[in-house]
């Protein structure tokens, strides 16, 4: 028997060395070339190496895919695949009614059971009899699937994964094509390898054909989308591909110079792989040496990127007032991840907002924008790029760890679909140029690089004199730069779109959200909305400064909330900006995104005051 379902939120779970995060990706890449809906959550342990069977160690990946209305990773599975004891204590507490779970009977022997904190074998104390448990001796049916191919016992064990992910497949009605091509040509050097996942992936499939514990199966039909090539993209993909495409529109070559630092690393990763775009990426040997490289690339005329995370936007300080002051565009990504210090490096924060905008000695202003979404990294980081050439300015561009590693579809675009970038190039000789002479408009400075006939320069950390550009103490001329610095930034207000909302009738309560929890949010108002709640919502993109018609918006409503996964950072920066207006908080700090629960809960609170 086959059912068609709306929509699935399937969590993959196990020990760090289970292979979760690849099963997940790949069912993920097979339901986006099937056309689906797509929002994924991969969530792994900090430690490189956690304790083994211990939920601490679990390793996990959710992907909610359907055919309309996916928003965010979903609140709880209506699918636990747990490969151990640990992963499912890791989530019983988080599982839906009825929800099918897929165990590993192999994994649940007494002290497996012990060291994942259970007193009684959840298989015989009817812990769940609530759920629907398919227990299926995955990993010796892998190792008997595998027996003729002469591997060892712990090359075998590894391919349960695709065992499982071969049951999954057919659960969900789902091709192996994608994923066999995928294993074909990632270990065409070892194809042996490669022959082993292919036969337990097809072992896994045939077995829940057969099984009689399994007694249906289940359909969820492709997304109705806009015509055009799709492919999934995680948001540290898209980030990278945004930055390429700014380059080549603005003509100038792409440098980046970057420290590997967790979960920003795979951008550089990216960008290693397309030298043919006149990419040059310099692995540094530190935070600092990245940022002074890129900035060292920016004077000498090329779009310049570093990329990090919060602790090293903290090493990177110091520099990024010496772009402020210097005046050259480059960009700065920061891939926020849970803190203080090395903090929570694998899991998801935004803690970083007034780091950001405020976050360096002096009076040292700069733009500040935020992704929302996986895929839409590519437009802001076209964006940040596009600011930064055009307005002479450090542009600082904050994405999230949910955003970098979690993936969805994404519409291709060509160059010629993307608006132009105009950089402020100076590349032949001007009688009246000097330095700091600005344009009336933006108060940018003009880009002269190194090496143009008769137009040298000095440009460097102590101020500088209003035109020239050589070191002046006068007081009067410091306070003059320093205004200029802060109303160049300012007048960035011009040359973006005004802030828009949902809920144009709405009136009593306005949800205020930024950066990556754009789904979840604009998921659980989208519900309320749909039943005849009045409540609205707008999303921050343009954080420093503010879309000009913010206060107009905020106006409209009784009670303005914001909602973020900090203490309140974005809330206290409206505070300081725009003090007319109360703003109320609800903060998450867990290392986690929201649920729609949680937030349909705090709205309908809000909506019942009277």
């Amino acid at each position: 028997m086959k059912t068609t379902l709306e929509s699935v939120v399937i969590k993959f779970a196990g020990d760090s060395g289970d292979g979760m995060q690849l099963a997940g990706t790949l069912f993920t890449d097979t339901t986006a070339v099937l056309g689906n809906e797509i929002a994924t959550f991969p969530d792994f342990p900090s430690e490189i190496r956690a304790p083994q069977g211990t939920v601490a160690g679990v390793s996990g990946f959710q992907v909610h895919f359907g055919t309309s209305g996916v928003h965010s990773p979903g609140d709880a599975p209506d699918v636990l695949v747990a490969m151990n004891p640990a992963a499912l204590k890791a989530n019983l507490h988080n599982l839906k009614p009825a929800c099918t779970i897929l165990i590993d009977v192999d994994s649940f022997g007494k002290k497996d059971i012990e060291k994942a904190g259970f007193v009684t074998s959840p298989l015989e104390d009817e812990s769940l009899s609530d759920y629907k448990v398919i227990d299926a001796p995955i990993t010796s049916l892998t190792k008997a699937a595998l027996a003729d191919l002469g591997l060892d016992n712990k090359s075998a064990d590894r391919c349960k994964n695709m065992f499982t992910l071969g049951m999954v497949f057919w659960l969900f009605s789902e091709p192996l094509e994608q994923t066999i091509a995928f294993f074909e040509q990632k270990f065409k050097k070892n194809p042996t390898i490669g022959e082993a996942n292919i036969i337990a992936l097809k072992a896994g499939y045939n077995y829940a054909l057969t099984v009689e514990a399994i007694k249906s199966s289940f359909t969820v039909l492709p997304a109705k989308k806009k015509p055009g090539v799709y492919r999934n993209i995680t948001g540290n993909q898209a980030t990278a591909w945004g930055l390429m495409a700014a380059a080549k529109k603005a003509g100038k070559p792409l440098f980046l110079g970057s420290y590997p630092i967790t979960p920003a690393t795979d951008i550089m990763h990216e960008l290693t792989k397309h030298k043919w775009a006149e990419i040059k990426v310099f692995q540094a040997e530190d935070e600092i040496a990245g940022i002074c490289s890129t900035i060292g690339a920016a004077f000498a005329g090329n779009v310049a990127v570093t990329t990090t995370s919060g602790p090293g936007m903290a090493l990177k300080t110091e520099a990024i007032g010496l772009a402020v002051m210097t005046e050259l565009p480059i960009v700065i990504v920061n891939v926020q991840r849970g803190g203080p210090s090395t903090g929570l490096p694998t899991k998801t924060e935004q803690s970083d907002l007034l780091q950001a905008i405020w976050g360096r000695n002096g009076e040292s202003p700069v733009v500040v924008i935020s992704a929302s979404t996986p895929a839409d990294c590519f437009d802001w980081a076209f964006e940040a790029t596009r600011i930064a050439l055009e307005h002479m300015t450090p542009v600082i561009l904050l994405t999230e760890s949910y955003l970098g590693n979690g993936a969805e579809p994404w519409k291709i675009k060509t160059l010629n679909q993307l608006p132009e970038i105009k950089p402020l190039t100076l590349e032949t000789k001007d009688a009246s140029w000097r330095p700091y002479n600005r344009d009336d408009e933006k108060l940018a400075r003009k880009w002269v690089v190194p090496g143009t006939p008769e137009m040298q320069h000095r440009i460097g950390g102590l101020e500088k004199d209003e035109c020239t550009g050589c070191v002046s103490h006068n007081p009067q001329n410091h306070e003059v730069m320093v205004n200029i610095r802060s109303e160049k930034v300012a007048r960035v207000a011009n040359f973006i779109p005004e802030q828009r909302y949902k809920g144009k009738d709405a009136k009593k309560l306005l949800v205020v959200g930024w950066g990556g929890q754009f789904g979840i949010l604009f998921g659980a108002v989208n519900e309320l909305q749909k039943e005849g709640k009045d409540i609205a919502f707008t999303h921050f993109n343009y954080i420093n400064p503010l879309p000009k018609n913010t206060a107009e918006i905020f106006s409209k409503f009784d009670k303005i909330l914001v909602c973020e996964l900090n203490k309140g950072q974005f809330a206290n920066y409206l505070r300081a900006v725009l003090p007319q207006f109360n703003y109320e908080q609800y903060n998450k700090v867990q290392g986690l995104p929201f649920t729609v629960k949680e937030l349909k809960a705090k709205f309908n609170e809000l909506l019942e005051e009277k």
